[in-house]
């Protein structure tokens, strides 16, 4: 569907874990909604998350991104291909455009656009990646680091900041700095006491046999089991920026209790919001903004037949539910 005239009930711009939990919700508040996905969610690096709820066994962010799309088509969601290039208002609705100039109107519209990670320099990452010789979660996966030999890379202040966190799941943390930037007499006092040795700017990083390997200008090598970036991420926000949206620090977009941005009728949700990056965290945004949406909107009440004007949207019973399974004469 690509129709200026059309005005859907919302608009979801992304189809991560948090994009694909607000189509499921909105899809089965009976609203008529619309995903448009770049097909780069954050969650796809994901080897095995073991700390998403409800996977004891844990899963891969390609599984779940899948599971969680049949989910929202399964309940008639509508997921198409696309980047969207422009967001703007369009009176009493907004109006998105794609990069190859399709173009939908929505009363609403749900930002869940995401982050992307700042990538080390590191020969063949995405199997470091696939092997958990390079995590870039500590709260998802530091438990699977657990004593473990690790290393924590990047600009050296804010990174001992995160080797501390670390350290609550292993002994054997080290600090890898990023640039030449010297550290802070205080950080430094931080890492001391914590046992955590602050090592200079490398002159590579590898993956081999397993392992990252930090290679120094000395010639020395030294093997970690895992080694975690903190090189920050850039946030998409490219269509918030275009509308004015209030922004973070960090370009994060800044949401209000019900995932309302600064802009009446954008809402966002995920890691592009200014809050803790967690799939469990997105999937409550979503939740929340999908609701909150669904209320605001006007009443979808089910309604008799003889009630309906000749324009009335069909709305067979769903199939799955009781009314579907059963003849209406039968249940009269």
């Amino acid at each position: 569907m690509s129709d200026a005239d059309d005005v859907l009930d919302c608009l979801i711009i992304g189809a991560g874990p948090g994009g694909l939990t607000a189509a499921t919700y909105l899809v089965r508040y009976h609203r008529r909604i619309l995903v448009v996905d770049a097909g780069k969610s954050r969650a796809r690096w994901i080897p095995t998350s073991h700390n998403c709820p409800g996977f004891p066994r844990g899963v891969a962010g390609t599984t779940l991104l899948a599971q969680q799309r049949e989910q929202a088509v399964g309940y008639g969601a509508t997921i198409e291909d696309g980047c969207i290039a422009q967001l703007r208002r369009d009176g009493d609705a907004f109006e998105a455009v794609a990069a190859d100039g399709r173009r939908w109107r929505a009363t609403y519209v749900i930002l869940a656009t995401g982050i992307v990670d700042v990538m080390p320099p590191l020969d063949d990452l995405e199997n470091a990646i696939a092997s958990g010789a390079v995590r870039l979660c500590p709260v998802c996966d530091g438990y699977e680091a657990s004593d473990c030999r690790v290393a924590v890379y990047g600009p050296v202040d804010s990174t001992i900041s995160h080797a501390l966190f670390l350290r609550t799941f292993s002994d054997d943390v080290t600090v890898v700095a990023s640039n030449e930037e010297p550290a802070s007499d205080d950080c430094l006092e931080q890492a001391r006491r914590a046992g955590i040795p602050v090592h200079p700017m490398p002159a590579k990083l590898a993956f081999d046999d397993g392992k990252s390997v930090v290679r120094f200008a000395d010639g020395k090598d030294e093997a970690f089991d895992t080694l975690y970036p903190t090189l920050g991420s850039t946030p998409n926000n490219d269509l918030a920026v275009q509308l004015d949206l209030e922004l973070d620090d960090c370009g994060e977009i800044v949401v209000g209790e019900d995932q309302q941005t600064s802009v009446d009728g954008i809402y966002a949700v995920g890691d592009v919001v200014s809050a803790l990056n967690q799939i469990a965290v997105a999937v409550g945004h979503a939740a929340i903004a999908a609701t909150k949406i669904h209320n605001r909107l006007p009443r979808n009440w089910r309604e008799r037949p003889e009630l309906q004007g000749p324009s009335a949207q069909d709305l067979p019973s769903p199939p799955g539910t009781v009314a579907a399974a059963t003849p209406k004469a039968v249940r009269d």
